[in-house]
């Protein structure tokens, strides 16, 4: 057994011994858990995601509003007891759209988040782990990718195909994995020397298990942290094409209530904006609490003291 940066791993292949490592790894979650919470600010983070994920997805289960019908008579009405945050310019219960335009924010950010790190993870470990003119190959198809500006290519796709939701993950997806890949293929660099890594390729382990039992469980800190920060990324791209009207068509989000509100808030109507953009600042620092505390919890080097 080889223990390195606090992680308990097997240098052999598949199928040998692997004594009280349900133990070790019991008391690294406990471990985990202990630490992220011991972080007050990422409690609060963590609270503040599971209150907006319910009032996205519960909340116009209990608040029934008609986010379908205008209704141009009661366009732009202050907050009361009727309409807790007033409406909009064309008559829609902004309380009950931000309720539903937090749902495809969320969907959109989580499901980026979550196809766009298992890429670059996959990419950045294989880059670095077989080095040489493979990794120096993968190396420029990246860099190649990074000098395009990503709102660029958004905007042409936007204007080439009707933008839908499944196009806005796969889109977003393709063009999120470059950051956590060049992070994992750092990581994996400095990893791929280290004694247990070197022992587990002598003992005759293949490539693709090293990466699985070695490098992934080593870099699980940067790669959390780059997730979270990726849903983030994700939410304020949906914001900003839906603020330049290539959002997704006939679906509220709060990019678009942005948009509708900054268009009248020279008029008076103050309560069209604020909802949304509170909503967008709260999302996006509670993911950042979250992802910093995360990585602390997964540090390897924390986890055993």
């Amino acid at each position: 057994m080889s223990v390195q940066s606090g992680t308990v791993s097997a240098i052999g292949p598949p199928g040998a011994p692997e004594g009280g490592e349900v133990g070790t790894a019991t008391r690294s979650l406990s471990m985990a858990v202990r630490t992220f919470f011991e972080n007050r600010l990422a409690a609060v983070g963590l609270v503040v995601i599971v209150l907006i994920a319910l009032f996205s997805f519960v909340g116009p289960l209990l608040y029934h509003t008609n986010q379908v019908t205008l209704d141009p008579l009661q366009a732009n009405r202050a907050p009361s007891a009727r309409y807790p945050l007033g409406t909009d310019a064309v008559g829609f219960d902004i309380l009950g759209r931000l309720m539903v335009g937090g749902q495809s924010s969320l969907e959109i950010g989580v499901a980026v988040a979550a196809a766009g790190t298992a890429i670059g993870v996959a990419y950045g470990a294989v880059a670095g782990i077989v080095g040489g003119l493979l990794d120096a190959v993968m190396m420029r198809v990246l860099d190649a990718m990074f000098s395009i500006p990503t709102l660029f290519i958004l905007l042409i796709l936007a204007d080439i195909f009707k933008p839908s939701l499944p196009l806005l993950i796969v889109v977003l997806a393709v063009l999120s994995w470059l950051g956590p890949a060049r992070l994992v293929r750092g990581e994996t660099l400095a990893l791929r020397t280290r004694e247990f890594v070197l022992a587990s390729r002598l003992a005759g382990g293949r490539r693709l298990w090293v990466i699985r039992r070695h490098i992934v469980p080593n870099v699980i800190g940067v790669v959390v942290v780059s997730a979270s920060f990726q849903v983030v990324d994700a939410i304020l791209a949906l914001a900003s094409l839906t603020y330049l009207g290539l959002g997704l068509p006939n679906t509220p989000s709060w990019g678009g209530m942005l948009s509708d509100g900054i268009n009248n808030i020279y008029n008076g109507y103050w309560w069209e904006i604020y909802p949304a953009g509170l909503a967008l600042v709260l999302t996006v620092v509670a993911f950042s609490l979250v992802g910093d505390a995360l990585r602390d919890s997964f540090e390897a080097r924390l986890r055993i003291r």
